[in-house]
């Protein structure tokens, strides 16, 4: 899969079940990575499979945790979720999308090696 853009960028806004990044408009939910930025095809936590994060752990050497970003509410993931991540030692926080964009802004201006995953939202809080 290809990036729709190939670099980490801030997230300029969120919302209307999208996101801003790099002076363009992305609709639907996001993953980082270092290597990028991809469409990600998970709509809610209830949706969510281990293998929608097939691409975090192709890149996990260059990663030190993954922000995941719940919704509206910051809600716990499934439980296979949890555990796939503790199996691969890849730490894990989970927060509402909202506090989960500010903190990746935050983080990626520290060059930090953070990635995320942002399930798109209708409001931006």
């Amino acid at each position: 899969m290809s990036p729709h853009y190939p670099a980490r960028a801030p997230i300029e806004a969120y919302g209307n079940g999208g996101f801003r990044f790099a002076g363009m408009s992305h609709r639907g939910s996001l993953l980082v990575l270092p290597s990028g930025m991809y469409r990600w095809d998970v709509i809610d936590l209830a949706s969510m499979k281990p293998n929608d994060f097939a691409l975090v752990f192709t890149g996990a050497r260059d990663i030190d945790f993954l922000l995941l970003g719940t919704g509206v509410a910051m809600n716990r993931p499934p439980t296979p979720i949890i555990e796939l991540f503790a199996k691969r030692n890849l730490p894990l926080d989970f927060m509402s999308t909202g506090s989960a964009v500010r903190t990746y802004g935050v983080l990626l201006a520290e060059k930090r090696k953070v990635a995320a995953a942002f399930i798109a939202v209708q409001d931006a809080l």
